[in-house]
């Protein structure tokens, strides 16, 4: 990790490098051959969105620096389990990583106090997403969220991750033409709960993390809804096996997601 430190204080911002999308291609496609170079240039070009996401924990007491260098933890995680067939950008898939790596190291310490334009963002984004599905009658994808409200879409998953904190069902959260909006309208049902963006990126995270025959239980059990019969007979092992692989691969993801 001592290779990428840098000093906050003693840089100037402006000057690191921001990568265009052709060059992040290029670049992925020689870190998937493991071209080291290719690595650390990746890193670097990408630091400017570390230090974006550093500025929304401004008011946690920490230390800059050591909140970067959690961060920079965070985009490299990023980078070792990107998957570009998920046909989102890098970035997208990024941030959550990055804030979960911030979280986590923050765990211990006080409540992180979340500003009024976070949370106007967030509730903004929960109002939009239910027009959207409203009007279309399907999930909407975060830069259907960010046309729509005019917010960058990284800024939409810091400002609901950052709200995912326990508030009181009748907190109101967004108001136009006089209605007020509290928390309990923006209940939805179940099937809707389980499309969560940033939920579905950071499970997949997760998931590649198992072994192959974890990961495989995992997909047959809980994507595709077998039974654990069904499953040990596909997989040829018995019933009790893989009652005890599901359950140590839940436990794994469930510390890994924190």
């Amino acid at each position: 990790m001592a290779m990428y430190k840098v000093e906050i204080c003693g840089v100037n911002t402006s000057k690191l490098p921001l990568l265009t999308d052709d060059e992040k291609k290029q670049l992925f496609a020689k870190i998937q051959n493991g071209d080291k170079e290719a690595r650390e240039q990746f890193i670097k070009g990408n630091l400017r969105l570390v230090l974006s996401i550093i500025q929304r924990f401004s008011n946690s007491g920490e230390n800059i620096d050591d909140l970067f260098q959690i961060g920079c933890i965070g985009l490299m995680k990023s980078i070792d389990h990107f998957d570009v067939t998920m046909n989102v950008k890098f970035s997208t898939y990024a941030v959550p990583m990055i804030i979960g790596e911030i979280r986590r190291y923050l765990r211990d310490n006080n409540s992180i106090h979340v500003s009024r334009s976070i949370r106007d963002t967030a509730y903004k984004a929960i109002y939009a997403k239910e027009a959207i599905m409203k009007e279309t009658d399907k999930e909407p994808t975060v830069e259907e969220i960010a046309k729509k409200i005019d917010v960058p879409a990284e800024n939409i998953i810091i400002a609901l991750d950052a709200i995912q904190n326990p508030v009181s069902l009748y907190e109101p959260v967004y108001g136009e033409s006089g209605d007020t909006l509290h928390i309990m309208d923006q209940i939805s049902d179940k099937k809707n709960r389980e499309d969560c963006w940033i939920e579905e990126i950071s499970l997949k995270a997760a998931i590649d993390r198992l072994s192959q025959r974890e990961h495989r239980i995992i997909q047959l059990r809980y994507f595709e809804g077998k039974t654990q019969m069904e499953v040990a007979d596909e997989i040829h092992i018995s019933q009790a096996q893989v009652s005890r692989l599901e359950k140590k691969a839940l436990q794994s993801m469930k510390h890994y997601l924190g």
